[in-house]
């Protein structure tokens, strides 16, 4: 029996998406040419492969059945095409999403892009916002390159690569009246805090570090973004907790003073992901050692 390869790319996108029409718009494709092909898809495998529900399409047994085989065919066969190919950093012209959490926002993407600025000005970089759900950033269906933060429970079709540690420190105004180069536990327990709450998981690790050490904080104002901190910092006699590498960039700053944490609060892992489809992309695999090696050079900065 024959079989249509061109079938299989739009079977892994309806399994993705669970909608004809987010499918269709993946794959440039009108939904009538879609419903067709979905109709040889069904003729083809003799079941009914994706129902139709209120919210979209559902797949059936078989379907979840077939879904990680035609994954990893659609994936050796872009390995062998995709590593024929040769990729010249400083002539390529092309558009690369990632998805960054906010700290990786702040802490690796401009030196990211300040690279890409030197070896490969024709790779324009779009940046998508990396919270709680790894799906909304388009990492799952393949249409973003990669993410960058913590990535918990990723699904099957992600590699996931660890990046670096960081840990974490404090800020606080530069002529803060009672604090000075150090700051005690008991300091700590009777300022006010600024508190970051980026979506994702860091916000947990720094939770779930102060309750290990039995550390309390009194919280005066939570912001949702890292660019809002040293604003606050610098008009009140607040604290803030935050990373390391942050802290590093807030230490110029002459309104604000780095003081270390009064306890080891200890670190947390910065991590990158992509599709698998992706694994031997030559423009994928340059740009993920790129960034591999700005989150390397950051650390060691660091340390």
């Amino acid at each position: 029996m024959r079989y249509d390869l061109n079938l299989l790319p739009i079977f892994t996108a309806l399994m993705e998406e669970r909608s004809v029409t987010r499918a269709a718009e993946r794959l440039g494709m009108t939904q009538p040419a879609l419903s067709n092909a979905l109709a040889r898809l069904r003729t083809t495998m003799q079941d009914q492969l994706f129902i139709r529900t209120r919210y979209g399409i559902q797949p059936t047994p078989i379907a979840l059945e077939l879904a990680p085989v035609v994954a990893d065919a659609l994936a050796r066969i872009d390995d062998a095409v995709l590593g024929q190919q040769g990729f010249d950093p400083a002539a390529a012209e092309r558009l690369l999403t990632i998805a960054p959490n906010g700290y990786a926002e702040f802490v690796l993407a401009p030196a990211i892009v300040a690279r890409l600025g030197e070896v490969a000005p024709g790779i324009q970089l779009r940046l998508t916002p990396y919270g709680n759900d790894l799906v909304e950033t388009g990492i799952v269906s393949g249409t973003t390159a990669l993410v960058l933060g913590r990535v918990i429970d990723p699904p099957d079709n992600l590699v996931v690569q660890h990046l670096m540690d960081d840990g974490f420190a404090c800020v606080v105004r530069a002529h803060h009246p009672t604090i000075g180069d150090t700051l005690s536990r008991k300091q700590f327990e009777q300022l006010k805090h600024v508190n970051v709450l980026p979506p994702g998981r860091l916000r947990a690790g720094l939770f779930e570090a102060l309750d290990r050490q039995e550390l309390r904080r009194d919280v005066a104002v939570s912001v949702s973004s890292f660019l809002a901190v040293p604003e606050v910092i610098a008009v009140t006699d607040y604290c803030a907790t935050l990373p390391r590498l942050i802290c590093r960039r807030l230490a110029n700053d002459p309104r604000l003073r780095v003081v270390p944490a009064p306890v080891d609060l200890g670190t947390f892992p910065v991590e990158m992901a992509w599709h698998v489809r992706y694994r031997h992309d030559p423009a994928h695999r340059w740009l993920r050692a790129l960034i591999a090696d700005v989150a390397k050079n950051s650390s060691m900065a660091h340390s």
